[in-house]
């Protein structure tokens, strides 16, 4: 019988078994090979590998450390925000870490005491409530199981199985695919590229440097000619000078982008969600390592008074989250509304001549 079973380790579910490891049987389970230096399933996470100010001001607050050989070249200061609807194109001035998110994500496991059980190559298949608990079931190395606990917290992200048992997908935040593509580059270009184009998408795209790589990147609409309209990218970007012949891989996985603050749902019972699973993502630049490192704080400090009531204290502690998702998405209009936007990138105001 464990106290928790987290479904999930990036972020937020690697940073909660840290925290709470001290307290509780605690049992962390992902559907990636983990502890493989070499598995032959990888599954990479579909992300730029940016770490933004918000996420750098988080491990500082937990009194981390990242590793260097989790930084890639080149680092990044500047943004060229290039505006294809309004044929305008502005540099800003902005602090990234270019990391290796895969490293990144193995980091964070590794901090995770040895105490705490895990298992990898693991697929969360459901759950269902018992005497004392839940049971959940899962398919281990091709074998099912399952394991009785008092406390379920889905770390799965976008596409979160807890969530969906939960809510039925009632008041889901908007979901969107990320494709990216890698391709080899030996052309550096020293700064990370924002695309708008409403003939793309109503999000944006972006292509990051990435060693002797280059990412073309896009948050895509399901079901909206997904594949042609990043084919169309593709196309418009190579009249940059850009070249995307030497294709290395493709990655892709489901985003969130909460408009409302409805859509931000923490879990019912002694069910919890934190990260992206729980609708913690930025609506405006759809960065989450902040909000999955900040929400697993919350609720670890939730449940260092105990178990029950744990998810109380997490609903008053989210507050914060609550507001500035709020802020985000008021934000939001200067960015993706084209007129706006035009009339922020004209001023030229906060950018690099």
């Amino acid at each position: 019988m464990y106290d928790i079973v987290i479904v999930g380790s990036g972020p937020s579910g690697s940073n909660l078994a840290r925290l709470v490891s001290d307290k509780y049987k605690v049992l962390l389970i992902d559907k990636r090979d983990l502890c493989n230096e070499s598995p032959t399933n990888r599954r990479n996470k579909c992300c730029g590998g940016l770490l933004a100010p918000d996420a750098q001001k988080m491990i500082a607050k937990l009194g981390l450390g990242m590793p260097k050989d989790i930084l890639v070249d080149p680092q990044i200061f500047a943004v060229r925000t290039i505006d294809l609807t309004n044929n305008i194109e502005r540099l800003y001035q902005r602090f990234y870490l270019n990391m290796d998110r895969e490293k990144f994500d193995n980091w964070l496991v590794s901090l995770v005491p040895a105490k705490v059980d895990k298992k990898f190559n693991t697929l969360f298949k459901g759950f269902e409530e018992v005497e004392d608990g839940y049971e959940i079931r899962y398919v281990s190395n091709g074998k099912e199981g399952i394991k009785k606990t008092r406390v379920i917290i889905g770390a799965d992200g976008a596409f979160s199985k807890v969530r969906n048992s939960l809510s039925n997908y009632i008041n889901s935040p908007i979901k969107y695919i990320a494709i990216q593509e890698w391709y080899e580059c030996s052309n550096h270009i020293p700064y990370y590229m924002a695309i708008f184009d409403e003939e793309i998408s109503d999000f944006y795209s972006w292509i990051i440097p990435k060693e002797n790589y280059l990412i073309l990147g896009s948050a895509l609409r399901p079901k909206d000619d997904t594949l042609e309209k990043y084919n169309k990218l593709k196309t418009k970007m190579s009249e940059f000078g850009l070249s995307f012949d030497n294709k290395i891989k493709t990655e892709g996985a489901y985003i969130n982008r909460p408009k409302k603050n409805s859509q931000f749902y923490v879990g019912k019972d002694r069910i919890a969600l934190v990260g992206e699973a729980a609708g913690a993502i930025s609506p405006s630049s759809a960065e989450g390592i902040s909000y999955a490192l900040k929400s697993s704080l919350y609720l670890a400090q939730s449940l260092e008074e105990g178990i029950d009531g744990f998810l109380d204290r997490y609903k008053r502690k989210i507050y914060g989250i609550k507001g500035n998702l709020l802020v985000k998405n008021l934000k939001s209009p200067a960015m993706y509304n084209r007129f706006l936007r035009q009339l922020a990138m004209k001023s030229g105001i906060q950018s690099i001549k």
